[in-house]
């Protein structure tokens, strides 16, 4: 196993170990799946944090000693995608990337498919593939362009140059830079942080924020009313809707069902 699962209250902490760089190959990326897709069915867990093991990378990305051996950068990584999350559609819960070094090529990718990220002031991000004649199309010539100003994610996709954690942080790419020493106990912080929200309420803004990305703002609040968006749905007429106003003005913490 490559992956270890852990669950610690009702976060799933789920950690890439595959020395020496964390590289991801189809056996992986299978295995990443499968904690994502229990995230998904276990009711107990709210989120997950994702990690590496280590101190010095995140993941490599794609493992290029597989690609000798014979696997094709068209391999099939499984209905997640490469590294279980970048093409996973339906995810209601939240992950947070805790990136504990370097995240280069498929890793940044993975990161970039997170929610949000919280990183090790010497963790550093970059998209090589364009020096080894390969497109980043596991979602970083996709999802950069919308998380940075197009000038500096063209930039990066153009060169493979690296970013430091602390101009990521300048340009909003990330949510948090600690010490390395800090870095889970951070990302279970904002976790627990998360998870005193409620849970319908979350899942929502999931699933709002899939379905209106690509719209503008009129088009995404008619796609939003159009009463097709289950978690949505089930959140306006949900029991915790009720609950949240009724804590507020008791002033009282809310008790959240999750219904």
């Amino acid at each position: 196993m490559t992956v270890r699962v852990e669950v610690e209250g009702e976060v799933l902490v789920v950690t890439l170990d595959r020395p020496k760089a964390n590289a991801i190959d189809v056996s992986t990326s299978l295995e990443l799946y499968d904690a994502f897709e229990r995230l998904q069915e276990d009711k107990a867990c709210r989120l997950a944090v994702l990690t590496g093991a280590g101190d010095r990378f995140f993941s490599a990305g794609w493992d290029l000693k597989a690609a000798a051996s014979g696997e094709s950068i068209e391999a099939d990584h499984g209905p997640g995608g490469f590294g279980g999350l970048t093409e996973l559609k339906g995810l209601r819960k939240p992950v947070i990337a805790a990136v504990n070094g370097l995240a280069l090529g498929g890793g940044f990718e993975l990161a970039l498919a997170a929610d949000l990220l919280v990183v090790a002031e010497h963790a550093e991000f970059s998209l090589p593939e364009v020096t080894l004649g390969m497109v980043a199309d596991s979602g970083g010539v996709l999802r950069l362009p919308r998380r940075l100003p197009q000038a500096v994610a063209m930039e990066m996709l153009l060169t493979g140059r690296r970013m430091t954690a602390a101009e990521a942080y300048r340009w909003g790419l990330v949510n948090r830079v600690v010490a390395a020493s800090s870095l889970i106990d951070e990302a279970m912080r904002l976790g627990r942080d998360i998870c005193a929200s409620a849970p319908l309420a979350v899942a929502a803004i999931k699933e709002i924020t899939e379905a209106t990305v690509a719209l503008d703002l009129d088009e995404g609040y008619r796609r939003m009313r159009r009463g097709d968006l289950p978690s949505y749905q089930s959140m306006l007429s949900s029991e915790d809707a009720k609950e949240g106003p009724q804590a507020f003005v008791e002033r009282r913490p809310p008790r959240w069902l999750g219904h």
